[in-house]
């Protein structure tokens, strides 16, 4: 009885490790926030601009409002466009824009996680309740 209970208790503690270190290896991607820059700035703004043509900026949201947008992944509830906010980092839509667009050509390669990583890094932490508020100036 006593070696089942000893047996349990070290498949549940490796069950748990497992878990963390999948996790830990899962997430382990290391925002670049100057290409999340250098991207949002030249495609993210060439179509996102306000009544007076001035291309929105992280500071016009909170980091709250930011995560929660970018987690929803919800980019266009209308559906006039692709609907989610993946699709315009994705490889797939730097590939469409390319031959327009010199940082969708540059950024090519870059995997599609890893250009989510950089923009989500530039847009929370340029919001306008940083330390850093950006413009797209």
């Amino acid at each position: 009885m006593r070696s089942s209970k000893l047996f349990l208790a070290g498949l549940s503690l490796a069950v748990l490790l497992f878990s963390v270190v999948g996790d830990a290896f899962a997430t382990d991607i290391k925002a670049n926030k100057k290409r999340g820059q250098v991207y949002y700035r030249m495609v993210c703004t060439a179509c996102h601009v306000d009544m007076a043509g001035t291309a929105i900026s992280p500071a016009g949201r909170s980091m709250a409002e930011w995560r929660a947008y970018l987690d929803a992944d919800k980019h266009d509830a209308s559906a006039k466009t692709n609907p989610t906010v993946r699709y315009y980092l994705s490889q797939a839509y730097r590939e469409s824009i390319k031959d327009r667009n010199k940082a969708a050509k540059k950024f090519l390669a870059v995997p599609d996680d890893q250009l989510y990583a950089d923009v989500y890094q530039f847009a929370v932490n340029g919001a306008k309740d940083s330390d850093t508020p950006a413009t797209c100036k």
